[in-house]
């Protein structure tokens, strides 16, 4: 996805300036055999996730980090920058961006499109006792 936006914007690929790690093949690597979901890697690891209750990207990514930790048997939280000695500035110029936003194009749903996503919308909000969302 971010390879994508920054094609649009005539900028250099993210693969290009950071280093990609898919903690899925890892897994599989470390535990042939054994399952490598999420779920299952907490568990193997003893991370607490009763918080999780449905799937979200951010409270996955959270729960991930500290999979991750336990996996590469390192350090055991992300508390970063604690020791400023140690620390070290490091700064990625990515030039200026320029967009033409006349360029831009707006593509819109259709009707059927958003009756569908309402109706997705509708069955989250049934499933999850609430969406917050639609709370006033």
């Amino acid at each position: 996805m971010m390879d994508a936006e920054f094609s649009r914007l005539n900028m250099t690929p993210t693969r290009d300036f950071c280093g990609i790690l898919d903690t899925l093949v890892m897994a599989r690597q470390m535990h042939p055999g054994a399952r490598a979901s999420l779920d299952a890697l907490c568990k193997r690891y003893g991370i607490d996730n009763s918080h999780r209750e449905l799937h979200g990207a951010l409270l996955d990514a959270e729960i991930l980090a500290d999979v991750y930790l336990m996996m590469t048997g390192g350090q055991t939280d992300l508390a970063l920058g604690e020791d400023e000695s140690d620390s070290e500035v490091v700064e990625l110029d990515l030039g200026d961006i320029h967009v033409d936003a006349a360029a831009l194009k707006v593509v819109r749903a259709t009707n059927e499109e958003t009756a569908a996503h309402e109706a997705f919308l509708d069955l989250i909000d049934k499933k999850s006792e609430g969406a917050l969302w639609r709370r006033s």
